[in-house]
């Protein structure tokens, strides 16, 4: 079974927590950085995934009002 979109994206952003938090408890500033980029990355495409879904329910609105379904 595939892992969705959703989990890796919250794996990731977890994964960048950690980095960013490991990064604060050894005064690592470049770990921090790292770890608040990998974060960052993976909340954008989190929000990428979360409107192309919406638009994706749209399109199926119209397409179910247009073939009367």
């Amino acid at each position: 079974m595939a892992i969705s979109d959703d989990a890796k994206n919250k794996a990731e952003e977890l994964k960048g927590r950690g980095k960013e938090a490991a990064g604060s408890l050894t005064d690592d500033q470049d770990l921090k950085n790292e770890g608040k980029a990998d974060k960052g990355a993976a909340q954008g495409k989190q929000k990428v995934a979360d409107a192309a879904e919406k638009v994706k329910d749209k399109v199926d609105d119209v397409k179910n009002k247009l073939t009367g379904n």
